[in-house]
């Protein structure tokens, strides 16, 4: 992501582009406030704790799980970013991404107070696990025929 600005959404995704697990809750704290509602096809949350949690047991569930903002739309404390996740599931060589987009708004201390994910599920996750893989696209076949 090239930098021309330090918007909120522009350093938001920065932060999302470095992340890593060494990423402590206090940098976490730098970004979001305290009662930052979060929202994925997995998790409808409300706090910092529980936000920093999911991303924790990412870095447990994945190998090298990271974010490349791919672009940005920013009106008044609204954000619209739209990134690609790379990742590997664990005892895995091959590398796997998807596409999603994030609604972000902040408040007026330049903190994230709501960030809701949206991305399919089903095509991105489930389809690339290989006995869910199965059955998912039989279910896709039966129904495209």
């Amino acid at each position: 992501m090239s930098e021309l600005n330090n918007t909120n959404a522009r350093v938001y995704a920065r932060f999302f582009e470095e992340i890593n697990k060494e990423t402590s809750l206090k940098q976490y704290a730098e970004i979001f406030d305290k009662n930052v509602q979060f929202k994925d096809p997995f998790h409808d949350i409300e706090g910092l704790e529980k936000l920093y949690k999911i991303f924790e047991d990412m870095y447990i569930k994945l190998d090298n799980p990271r974010f490349k903002v791919k672009e940005i739309i920013e009106q008044n404390n609204i954000a619209y970013l739209k990134w690609d996740f790379f990742f590997s599931f664990k005892n895995s060589k091959k590398e796997e991404s998807f596409e999603g987009v994030s609604r972000v708004e902040f408040d007026e201390n330049n903190k994230a107070i709501s960030h809701i994910d949206y991305w399919d599920s089903s095509s991105n996750l489930y389809e690339k696990m290989p006995i869910l893989s199965f059955f998912i696209k039989f279910i896709k076949s039966k129904i495209n025929s």
